[in-house]
């Protein structure tokens, strides 16, 4: 594996002869040979200059071979060690190899043997710099296709909530309501499931989701729909089919937001004590994302105009909802959800005006 720049060493010994003999073999084959007398020297130039390998005795005098394994490994993990001794020392061999040795050259050394754990150990350094380079990498690579998917998530998110609104809007137009309205419901929605400590998730889609609450609108006749005076009872009921229409056309998608959005068009007519419709749902029977959009739309209504009322104030519209009347009563509202709304009534009233303006 080794290329014809083989690598550098240093070697370390206090004795000048096998310091001279070791870096002239290793010189022959072709490695860059750095020798040092002293562990001292050697740990200084390590410090400030990288090396494949280092080659160090065992037994030497002011550091040892241990002693400089142990201050190698502090400033680095990776470049192997091998260490030389005259005999063979069960103890220290154990105690280097707990303090990082690569492997050991008893002395007198074979130069064959002695070369082959010299490449051995600069390739396990090359090696280990290859499989960190890859990492380094590979965790780029990643980092740049999670960045892509994430931009495309975004755009495809972002589509789809306008493909949404341009959808709603398309239903809105036929009623006496504004686009206005659905951005807000939207806002309503959202403010009340925040407040209600809800997951982000839910909080983001029902900000979404809640604009579709009309969407059936669109199969409903326009002599009903757009009628200025009071409607009959027959009138009515068909109106009422406007709920199930819009789920049916939300019904059956495997987007989160759209599966929100077919609940929302469902039961945001259902009320707490069971007198709403399609179902006549009571209590927590109707989903939560339908009880939250039914006081959000109730406000709204409140503070338009229509054929039976006028346009209410603030007060007004929260009076209704918390007191009540002769068409609206507390006991219509998810008692949780109408706290929440007594507490942030006044963000409601700062949706409205704003949208206005």
């Amino acid at each position: 594996m080794l290329s014809e720049t083989q690598g550098t060493i240093f070697i370390v010994d206090d004795d000048r002869y096998v310091l001279d003999s070791v870096s002239n073999l290793l010189r022959e084959y072709g490695f860059n040979v750095i020798p040092f007398g002293s562990g001292v020297e050697a740990l200084k130039r390590f410090a400030s200059e990288p090396v494949d390998l280092v080659l160090t005795d065992i037994n030497m005098p002011g550091m040892t071979g241990l002693e400089l394994l142990e201050k190698i490994r502090f400033l680095d993990n990776e470049t192997p060690v091998l260490l030389m001794t005259a005999y063979a020392d069960l103890d220290t061999a154990v105690m280097a190899i707990q303090k990082g040795a690569f492997d050991f050259i008893i002395k007198p050394y074979r130069p064959p043997y002695l070369i082959h754990a010299v490449e051995k150990g600069i390739n396990y350094k090359r090696l280990t710099r290859i499989e960190k380079n890859y990492k380094r990498e590979l965790e780029h690579t990643v980092e740049l296709r999670t960045a892509e998917l994430n931009e495309a998530l975004h755009k495809l998110t972002k589509m789809s909530r306008e493909i949404i609104e341009r959808l709603t809007a398309a239903a809105e137009l036929r009623d006496e309501d504004t686009g206005q309205h659905i951005a807000r419901i939207g806002m309503y929605a959202k403010l009340l499931s925040s407040h209600l400590g809800l997951p982000n998730d839910f909080v983001e889609n029902i900000s979404v989701a809640s604009s579709m609450h009309d969407i059936g609108k669109i199969g409903i006749p326009d002599s009903i729909l757009l009628k200025p005076g009071t409607l009959t009872a027959e009138e009515f009921e068909t109106i009422k089919q406007h709920t199930t229409i819009g789920e049916t056309i939300l019904l059956g998608s495997s987007h989160s937001m759209l599966q929100m959005g077919a609940t929302i068009a469902a039961t945001h007519h259902e009320r707490w004590d069971g007198s709403g419709y399609p179902c006549g749902l009571k209590g927590e029977n109707i989903p939560l994302a339908g009880r939250i959009v039914m006081l959000a739309d109730q406000y709204d209504a409140l503070r338009n105009i229509r054929v039976y009322k006028p346009a209410f104030s603030h007060a007004k519209a929260c009076d209704i909802i918390l007191k009540g009347d002769n068409r609206t009563m507390p006991h219509h509202f998810d008692p949780c959800i109408l706290k929440a709304f007594d507490s942030i009534k006044d963000e409601f009233a700062a949706i409205f005006e704003a949208s206005l303006s």
